[in-house]
């Protein structure tokens, strides 16, 4: 497979699996043995049935997801980069929590591996704490000043 269909396969598991919740695409476009790392999961890692479970609860608590692939890049010619942003409205519950109704908006970053044309392994890193703060779920910070050159500690 060339770095082109690697990208195709990375925008199907958007669009059509993250997008449309046709899971089952899934077994096409991963491996068996596929690995999901996810520092917002407890355990971090995923794997293909897990991954799938994960896309059902966080479509369940946002049916109206919508991801946008703000930048797609391949690396090299098995890996690919996605710079993402997922806005939806909180309808279903989601890890334990009731709906919100409240609409949010998240960015995140996966990158992709891929094997004899299915991918292998995904590293995703993504505003968790963002989206819980746009829920309600714990509280905003207060936010600070921005550093200018003049509130920017000196260097002695």
């Amino acid at each position: 497979m060339t770095a082109a269909d690697n990208i195709a396969n990375t925008r199907r598991v958007f669009d059509e699996c993250w997008g449309k919740g046709s899971l089952d695409v899934l077994n096409d476009l991963l491996s068996a043995d596929y690995i999901e790392h996810d520092p917002s999961i407890p355990g971090g890692l995923l794997n293909l049935d897990a991954f799938k479970q994960n896309i059902l609860m966080y479509r369940t608590a946002f049916p109206d997801v919508q991801f946008t692939l703000d930048e797609v890049s391949a690396v090299g010619d098995n890996q690919v980069i996605v710079r993402w942003t997922a806005r939806g409205t909180n309808t279903g519950p989601l890890l334990g929590m009731p709906p919100t109704g409240k609409a949010s908006t998240v960015t995140g970053l996966t990158l992709s591996r891929y094997e004899n044309g299915k991918g292998v392994e995904a590293y995703t890193n993504w505003d968790t704490f963002g989206l819980l703060q746009q829920l309600g779920a714990i509280p905003a910070m207060t936010p600070q000043p921005s550093m200018t050159a003049d509130t920017r500690p000196q260097a002695h």
